[in-house]
């Protein structure tokens, strides 16, 4: 005798044979989230491995962190030799070029540039791997590509200048302009100018938010001539801040880089600043 049918059995058969009617919502798998973009962090993929004398060797990774607004290349790897269960520690050194998009970015290991964007990057490192508790001391160059999702953030400050040029053998003087752009963060910043160390150039400034690096324990008073550092407090969105200098150049040409270190508070939370570089000025 067949079984009597019940009452959820009923109901669902009522629902699949009336397109107006929808299944109790008890009984409907839950919808999936909406995909949103991908939050900042690490993607690592294994690059090669290093072989040494007597079974040693080290397979090494390579990882970007996208997080913005700096792309950041490591190289971890694990080391091993014959008899040493789990391996011993091992410390990475080296450089690094990723490619991406038609551009090409470098740095030393670990290090960072900045982050162009999401998309492919073809990585390639030329690594050093040493243990000083196994003997182990592996050189070679490894490969990954590494596919990173997270979106380029916008840019929340910039810095411009009036002048890209320094000419030897003569005071040049600039306006840097600085902005921020975004709601985001506080109106204090650092504002720094480096020179090359050793060419005798000098940076200099009337403007009483700026220094010169000082140096050494006290209670010497030397200061770094070729570098210029300037404290900003009044950063904000349609308030940008000029900084004035002055750039002496003798015999010997110098470049002249900038950077914005700048604070982006999260209550308590540490590491919210972000640097920013400027423009780079040549010499000739």
């Amino acid at each position: 005798m067949p079984a009597r049918p019940t009452v959820w059995s009923a109901l669902a058969a009522v629902a699949l044979l009336s397109p107006g009617l929808v299944a109790p919502a008890s009984t409907r798998p839950p919808a999936a989230p909406a995909p949103g973009p991908e939050a900042p962090g690490t993607l690592c993929a294994a690059a090669g491995t290093l072989r040494g004398a007597a079974g040693r060797r080290a397979t090494v990774s390579l990882c970007a962190d996208g997080g913005n607004p700096r792309l950041t290349i490591s190289a971890p790897a694990i080391c091993a030799r014959p008899g040493t269960p789990g391996g011993p520690g091992c410390r990475t050194t080296g450089t690094w070029t990723a490619r991406h998009a038609g551009r090409t970015l470098s740095g030393t290991l670990p290090g960072a540039a900045e982050y162009p964007g999401p998309g492919t990057y073809e990585i390639t490192a030329a690594v050093r791997v040493r243990s000083a508790p196994g003997g182990l001391d592996l050189q070679g160059t490894v490969h990954a590509t590494l596919t990173l999702a997270t979106p380029k953030a916008r840019p929340t400050h910039a810095i411009t200048v009036d002048r890209s040029t320094l000419r030897r053998g003569a005071t040049t003087t600039l306006t840097y302009t600085i902005r921020r752009d975004s709601e985001e963060g506080d109106g204090s910043a650092r504002f720094g100018l480096i020179g090359e160390e050793g060419t005798g150039v000098r940076v200099t400034t009337a403007d009483p938010r700026c220094v010169n690096p000082l140096v050494g324990s006290a209670p010497a008073k030397t200061r770094l001539r070729h570098a210029l550092d300037c404290a900003l407090t009044t950063l904000q969105p349609g308030n940008p801040q000029r900084v004035t200098v002055r750039v002496t150049v003798g015999d010997t040409c110098s470049t002249v880089v900038s950077k914005l270190g700048y604070w982006m508070p999260d209550g308590q939370t540490l590491y919210t600043g972000g640097m920013l570089p400027g423009p780079k000025l040549t010499c000739r």
